[in-house]
């Protein structure tokens, strides 16, 4: 018998909603949510159009026990709101550092979900890192301003390739040192 180490990915608690592993039946809305263009291309690696599949595969990664990144559910059910108002995760980087990644479908913009997703997964700081790095496209001002409410500072231009623009985009790249 071959005893492996299970990555547990715990669901932690904001004022409303919780932040939940993925699961199976989360396909549905999150692919929803996904095929929107606008919010494809505020991601660098979600396609647009997204093709069959891609979703469940992305819940497969999110579960394996060896993955790289955790992925949450921003889940507001149990608040009245929405099963999936969006996603957030974290990559794990070298010498304790992890980067933030986090979408909200566009029926929620401008209330606050991401600010209090951001906040609550940094309180939460489940890789135990010293230090998380984010980066925005700079046509997505809003997504900056979650950063800058976090405490997060800006550290400089840069560039990324976005699946769904088919192009390298300038972007804002942030830090935050934790227990600052």
């Amino acid at each position: 018998m071959k005893h492996e180490d299970i990555t547990v990915q715990d669901t932690i608690t904001a004022d409303r909603f919780i932040l939940r592993p993925c699961r199976k039946s989360d396909a549905g809305l999150i692919a929803m949510y996904a095929a929107d263009d606008r919010v494809a291309r505020g991601t660098r690696a979600m396609p647009h159009p997204l093709p069959p599949g891609s979703v469940e595969a992305m819940i497969d990664r999110a579960s394996q026990n060896k993955r790289a990144e955790d992925v949450w559910v921003i889940d507001g059910s149990a608040k009245g709101h929405a099963e999936a108002l969006g996603l957030i995760s974290l990559e794990r980087m070298d010498r304790a550092q992890s980067e933030i990644f986090y979408w909200i479908a566009p029926a929620f913009w401008n209330t606050g979900f991401a600010t209090e997703a951001v906040r609550t997964l940094i309180a939460a700081n489940p890789h135990q890192s010293d230090r998380i790095f984010a980066e925005v496209f700079q046509d997505n001002p809003g997504s900056a301003r979650v950063l800058t409410n976090c405490g997060f500072d800006y550290l400089g231009d840069a560039e990324a390739f976005s699946v769904a623009r088919g192009a390298t985009v300038p972007t804002w790249t942030y830090t935050l040192k934790i227990g600052e």
